[in-house]
């Protein structure tokens, strides 16, 4: 590779830094995501398994908090698609930033396209992530009647 030939590299290298260092915030948010996807199957699983041996009263509260953690995972569930979305296409753009300069086409649109669609998934993916922390909530309030209740 000649020298005016990195030349023209050092300027997608660093345009390319941009969406990386997005690739690498998104790879946060999924470890956050999928851990918390975690902590709804393992207290949906617990619940599942008092709801056999609970009394008729406990088992519809039971119930109600298994019906927001269906819900919350279906929430997070989405936050990670929209979010490994965004991933998949900073990728691509990446990918076509460095092909762009290889066989000198013209992918200022596509990228560009590229880029707004990603925004756009990461908003939703965080509308969806805000909707789970809020259901928590909802979850958290139902426990805590019930243990009203008992006293």
């Amino acid at each position: 590779m000649s020298s005016s030939s990195i030349g023209e590299f050092v300027p997608v290298l660093q345009t390319a830094i941009g969406p990386v260092i997005l690739i690498s915030g998104i790879g946060l948010l999924l470890l956050t995501m999928t851990n918390r996807m975690g902590r709804i199957i393992d207290r949906s699983r617990a619940l599942l398994t008092g709801l056999d041996a609970s009394e008729e009263g406990s088992a519809a509260t039971i119930n109600r908090e298994l019906a927001i953690l269906w819900k919350r995972a279906r929430y997070i569930r989405m936050s990670i698609l929209l979010a490994t979305l965004t991933c998949l296409g900073a990728s691509v753009l990446i990918i076509l930033l460095f092909i762009s300069v290889l066989i000198t086409l013209d992918t200022s649109l596509v990228i560009a396209s590229l880029f707004i669609g990603g925004m756009v998934s990461l908003c939703l993916s965080l509308v969806f992530f805000l909707l789970d922390v809020n259901l928590t909530l909802a979850a958290l309030k139902i426990e805590q009647e019930s243990h009203e209740k008992s006293w």
